[in-house]
């Protein structure tokens, strides 16, 4: 008994120090820079990239806007929240010729939070459920308005 019992307890101690434990993620994809330096400003064109570094991450919305490459590490740690520590993010921008003009990259350290805003509508019937609603439309229904 004595024994079952001491692995027992071992095998709950080891559990719990597993668990506590760094786990580190890689998120994305950051071309390595003996790639980047296969890209010439001023030379390499937009359907070159893919064959030298890799299709981007992230595209630009508008035509002729840059491709963007986003690579994080983020540390995980027992029950706490993740948190990220490490980012690049490297910016690839186009002339109108689809020519490349300019390689910037970026770290965690260049970023900023960005607060997005939430549009949702609000509703303009408080305190009013659906059955109750519907309910109170019975009475405003005149067949003839649809008639005419």
């Amino acid at each position: 008994m004595f024994n079952r019992m001491t692995r027992l307890m071992v095998a709950v101690v080891v559990l719990a120090v597993a668990g506590c434990t760094h786990i580190y993620r890689n998120h994305g994809y950051i071309p390595p820079a003996e790639d980047l330096a296969m890209v010439q400003v001023g030379q390499t064109t937009r359907d070159e990239l893919p064959g030298l570094i890799g299709i981007p991450s992230a595209q630009g919305l508008l035509s002729g806007a840059g491709w963007y490459y986003v690579g994080s590490r983020w540390d995980h740690f027992g029950a706490r929240e993740p948190r990220e520590i490490s980012r690049q993010v490297v910016a690839i921008s186009f002339a109108d010729s689809g020519v490349v003009s300019n390689i910037e990259r970026f770290g965690l350290q260049d970023g900023r939070v960005v607060v997005l805003s939430r549009r949702v509508t609000d509703s303009n019937v408080a305190g009013i459920g659906l059955i109750r609603q519907l309910l109170g439309n019975i009475g405003n229904f005149n067949p003839g308005q649809i008639l005419k």
